[in-house]
């Protein structure tokens, strides 16, 4: 019984670790590709402003 333990966590054990890696590798590229919060925050805000400029001078062509 504990030569069948140990041969299951010498198998289950690095593809455990492997699947972690994997995921940790694939999460932090799909995070470098994003732009911070703070940018994205303050594009939706300039995009708002300017909206609401047009939209104060008539030229929202509505």
């Amino acid at each position: 019984m504990d030569e069948t333990l140990v041969g299951l966590m010498e198998i289950v054990g690095p593809l455990i670790l492997l699947v972690l890696l994997v995921w940790v590798v694939v999460r932090s590229r799909r995070r470098r590709d994003e732009p911070p919060q703070s940018v994205t925050e303050q594009a939706t805000r300039d995009a708002y402003r300017a909206e609401e400029e047009l939209r104060r001078e008539g030229l929202d062509d509505r």
